[in-house]
């Protein structure tokens, strides 16, 4: 399994896709969603569960691995760009905007995807997209903690993507 981003070019993120972007919610968070697409999935994949991450926040963050976008029961191979504003195929759990470090963003602001915005220095995200055997009973916005209990067992096959955002 491979996954491939057309908004990543040469390991680097277009600017489209966080906070140099265009698209912000109420607070200001970045909400113009990465594109990916799946190849070569393994045979058997019912569904598609995504986790864009960037570790490099742990610094700024008191310590903790900043979580931009989560998503699960992806039944298709390609997911274009902002279509975590507008899918309706798919579930999403919430980012940590919705943290005290993240302004307490609510809830409904939170399940979708949350765009890049490196405080300090361009960081490294990562889109880690598993392979599942099955659909998982999630409803929007859950928390990631449910997903990885829900998909265990039932991972196929991982991957995960990497890409810069400036700062």
């Amino acid at each position: 399994m491979k996954v491939i981003s057309h908004g990543i070019t040469n390991g680097i993120i277009d600017d489209k896709y966080g906070k140099h972007g265009e698209h912000f919610n109420e607070n200001g968070v970045p909400t113009y969603s990465l594109p990916f697409e799946v190849l070569e999935a393994p045979e058997g994949t019912k569904s598609f569960a995504v986790l864009l991450e960037d570790k490099d926040a742990c610094p700024v963050s008191g310590g903790f691995s900043w979580i931009h976008w989560i998503a699960a029961n992806i039944t298709r191979s390609k997911v274009v760009e902002n279509e975590s504003q507008t899918a309706t195929d798919f579930v999403q759990g919430v980012n940590s905007w919705i943290s005290p470090q993240g302004g307490n963003q609510s809830k409904e602001l939170s399940a979708y995807y949350g765009g890049m915005a490196p405080p300090n220095e361009p960081h490294i995200y990562e889109l880690h997209v598993y392979a599942l055997d099955c659909l998982l009973e999630l409803e929007n916005g859950f928390m990631i903690n449910e997903m990885f209990r829900k998909m265990h067992g039932h991972i196929l096959e991982q991957y995960t993507l990497k890409g810069e955002y400036r700062h």
